[in-house]
């Protein structure tokens, strides 16, 4: 029978990250079968994990959800914030965004309660492509798109180097492999440019193609597979996201 580190095992049903595992076992409040444990803990699928009493083993299966969230939605698992992703999918399993989309904005988002895949995804160190159209206030020039693709300095840094495409004279394209807050329009507010649409479309290769907007569909099985390849040498530590 298969053995699982506690941490990990923890981790996968979304309770929270292997590192916060780590402060509860620490801290003596995890149990494996009415048992309190210490670090490096192993278990079989079959033990019962509860964490300061409340039981937390998973017994369902991976979910994995491509979402086109609409404007005025906001990406947080808290439900009483009004429009919230939860209560709007109103899945009957629990499930979690992966990352985030601001309230303003459109488009792809990943919902699942894999924890495990969740890290893998979101360290910003491990370049994972992410894909927005950005239509804007004024016309775009050569020069814009130069700026936007060499890096632009923004929250105490400077941007990655990153693709950017112009569609029309208002509208770009732009590939990302960070996830800075509100990245794409600090940026463009840096150059004097006002964001009036953003739609993320792509992250690695999951498209969000032609899913209605306040719809969700499963991962198709190549969809998953592809993404799995992707992310086989992904580190989940925070090293990753420096």
């Amino acid at each position: 029978m298969e053995l699982k580190r506690l941490n990990k095992a923890i981790s996968e049903t979304g309770y929270c990250s292997r590192r916060g595992a780590d402060k509860l076992i620490e801290a003596g409040k995890v149990k494996i079968n009415g048992v309190t444990v210490g670090l490096g803990e192993k278990v079989k699928p079959t033990d019962e994990i509860t964490v300061e009493g409340n039981v937390i083993t998973k017994t369902i299966e991976n979910i994995y959800l491509i979402f086109n969230k609409p404007i005025g939605i906001t990406c947080t698992t808290e439900e009483q914030i009004k429009g919230n992703i939860i209560s709007f999918i109103n899945h009957p399993e629990r499930i979690f965004p992966i990352g985030r989309l601001d309230k303003p904005s459109e488009g792809l988002i990943f919902l699942t309660n894999d924890g495990d895949i969740v890290n893998k995804i979101l360290r910003s160190g491990n370049n994972h492509e992410k894909e927005y159209i950005v239509r804007v206030n004024r016309r775009i020039t050569p020069m814009f798109i130069r700026k936007m693709s060499q890096g632009v300095p923004i929250l105490d840094t400077v941007t990655k180097p990153c693709k950017v495409t112009k569609i029309d004279d208002f509208t770009f394209n732009i590939v990302l492999t960070q996830g800075l807050n509100r990245q794409i329009r600090r940026m463009c507010q840096y150059l004097d440019y006002e964001v009036r649409a953003l739609k993320r479309t792509r992250i690695m290769n999951i498209e969000l193609g032609s899913l209605k907007r306040g719809k969700y569909r499963h991962f198709t099985k190549n969809e998953f597979n592809e993404l799995n390849r992707l992310i086989a040498g992904s580190s989940k530590t925070e090293e990753a996201s420096r």
